[in-house]
Order: structure tokens, then sequence, then C-alpha cells
């Protein structure tokens, strides 16, 4: 937690002296590594919690529920935040890491990972992307169970600024609105509690008045925590979905009322605001677009 406050403090300091999309910037080739570790029970308990991920039952003799079963898909992307930020706020980074806004995630594991395994977790920058809003970066995390990738995801993470190129972004999403399936009220101080568990404390997320600083009419909904969430309702049984790619189409204004959609097997789903008839059609604002592999 020290090294994490440490970075956070430094992110705020640097962010101001950088400048994104200057000719020739380049990404560290550090690639950065927690040594071998479980989960801490209270901490992984508290983002079940948080998330909407059930306790895993305990059986006889088994112990602490929230020491058992398998991780939320999601995890180990969390358990990785310190060394995001670790890289993310080093001098030769060329991004302002304060206001950096999460546009999309893909999630691969190869097996379910237990929540008593040791996980060994790397971290590296893959490649800076022309975006039409600015410039975006793809971070990769990789998890590994002695010696064995188990776990990798890989995120883009947007520096807003000026640019006179059209850039590359991904196409909207043309499909056909899937059907509603749960309402969700997520309170104004969301970004708070959610911060407090997953460490990302970014402004954007905390409070109106720091979110206004970037841009936001009030504060944001963490991208990781709605696709985690959406995760949870749809996950039939723990570990049976074996991967995740979601993008996030447009913030969630906190306090919000969200739709979670999701077409009858499961595969596809969507986060959206419905239109004021409340009509549950999905004509109203798309948050997030994602799609789920299971376990045959």
């Amino acid at each position: 937690m020290t090294s994490l406050s440490a970075s956070l403090v430094r992110g705020a300091v640097t962010s101001p002296f950088k400048h994104p999309g200057r000719p020739g910037a380049t990404l560290p080739t550090d690639r950065l590594t927690l040594p071998a570790t479980p989960a801490a029970p209270g901490p992984l308990a508290a983002y079940r919690r948080i998330c909407g991920f059930p306790a895993p039952e305990s059986g006889p003799g088994s112990g602490s529920a929230s020491a058992s079963g398998p991780l939320p898909l999601t995890y180990p992307h969390v358990l990785a935040f310190p060394l995001t930020m670790r890289l993310m706020t080093a001098r030769r980074f060329p991004l302002p890491v304060v206001g950096l806004v999460h546009t999309w995630i893909e999630i691969v594991a190869r097996r379910p990972v237990q929540s008593d395994e040791s996980l060994e977790l790397t971290l590296y920058a893959e490649k800076l992307t022309p975006h039409r809003r600015g410039t975006e970066v793809t971070m990769v995390t990789e998890a590994r169970v002695a010696g064995a990738l188990v776990w990798e995801s890989r995120s883009g993470y947007l520096s807003r600024h000026a640019t006179n190129a059209a850039g590359s972004t991904r196409e909207a999403d043309g499909s056909p609105a899937l059907p509603a399936v749960a309402e969700w009220q997520l309170p104004g101080d969301l970004g708070r509690r959610y911060g407090a568990v997953s460490g990302d404390r970014n402004p954007i997320h905390l409070h109106p008045l720091t979110a206004r600083l970037f841009g936001f009419p009030r504060a944001i909904a963490h991208g990781v925590w709605t696709v985690a969430r959406c995760l949870a309702e749809a996950d039939g049984q723990p570990g049976e979905i074996r991967s995740v790619r979601a993008d996030f189409r447009a913030p969630v204004l906190l306090p919000a009322t969200v739709t979670y959609a999701a077409d009858p097997a499961g595969n596809a789903f969507a986060l959206r605001s419905e239109s004021s008839s409340g009509s549950g059609t999905g004509s109203g604002r798309v948050h997030l677009t994602g799609s789920v592999t299971r376990t045959s």
C-alpha cells in the first residue's frame, strides 16, 4: 500500500509535465513483476461484495468461504494495479496518468484460477496508438502459477488531448439492442468505494469537483467495475466464463440508474441507460458492450 500511495503522489506531481501526442513518443520496455502470492481473503471478499460476485460456499472443514473457489475473472487485473501505477507514473512513461480513461479490456483465463493459488503477476506497456480523441496505450498483464501462464489481459487507456488526425478507434456498435435483464441503482459514492477496494483513485472517479477538472460533469464509474458487475450477473457457475472482451462506449455518470442487457445465452451483454420513455427497448445511451466465452 505504501508503494501504491507513492505512485499516486508521483502521478499527480508528474502528470502536468507530460505532453501526450508529441512526435516520437516511446514506451518504457520494463516488465514489472509481483512475486507469487495468493489473494488476501479480506480484500478479495470486499471485492466480491462491491462487484456482486457471490461468496463461494464453504465445504466441511474448508474454513473461510472467502479464501476458496475460483477468483473472479477480473480480479488479477486488480491485483496488478500497483504495477500498472508504478509503470504509468514512471518518468519515461509518455502519458499523464491523471485523467486516463479506460477504453476497452480483453481477459483470457487459460483455466479457472483458484483463490488460494499463488499468482506471479507481470505487467508491461505494449504499444501506443493514435486515437481520434488523443493517444491510447495498450497495457498487458500476465498471471502465472509455478511458471505456467494461466491468465492474461490487455487494456486500452486513453489520454485525451487535441489532435488534428482522425486516428484509429473502434467502430460504433451496430448490433441489435439486447433485451433488458436487470436494473441497477448506482450510488454517487460508488467510485470512492470501489477505489478503496481496488486502489484506483483516479480523480475522475471520486468527486464531481475533481471529475470536472477532466471534462466530466460528475464522477464516473470505474470501467473495470462495470465489467466485473456484468460478469457477476452473467456467470452461472463460478469459473464458467473463460474470456471477456468489453468496450467502454460512454462513461457512467454517478449516481445513475443503468440496465444490464444480454442475449438469451448470456454470451453478449451491454450496459445502458434507458431513454426517458423507460420502454426497456435499448433506445437509451449505451455505456458498455461486451461478449464472453464459456467452458464447453
